[in-house]
């Protein structure tokens, strides 16, 4: 696995620039959103891609992109009891 490193610094208002390299690999652009994930190894900064850009990506993966879409709803729903 290939790793490179980069730097940022956090404001004030805990706001950090992701570096232009990233936002262009992972297409981020303003108003992308991502989920931060706490691992033993530190944090790790997911995209979160909408579904609408994932239609048509694989035409043979629609039912197991709607299957899993079926396993979050549900997954919410038993948290949502829960709280």
């Amino acid at each position: 696995m290939v790793t490179k490193d980069f730097t940022g610094t956090i404001t004030e208002k805990g706001k950090i620039t992701i570096p232009a390299e990233i936002r262009k690999k992972y297409k981020l652009r303003k108003g992308s959103r991502v989920r931060f994930v706490e691992t033993e190894e530190g944090i790790l900064i997911v995209p979160i891609i909408p579904f609408e850009e994932l239609l048509g990506i694989d035409k043979d993966a629609k039912e197991i992109i709607f299957e899993m879409i079926r396993e979050l709803e549900e997954e919410r729903k038993r948290q949502a009891s829960l709280e």
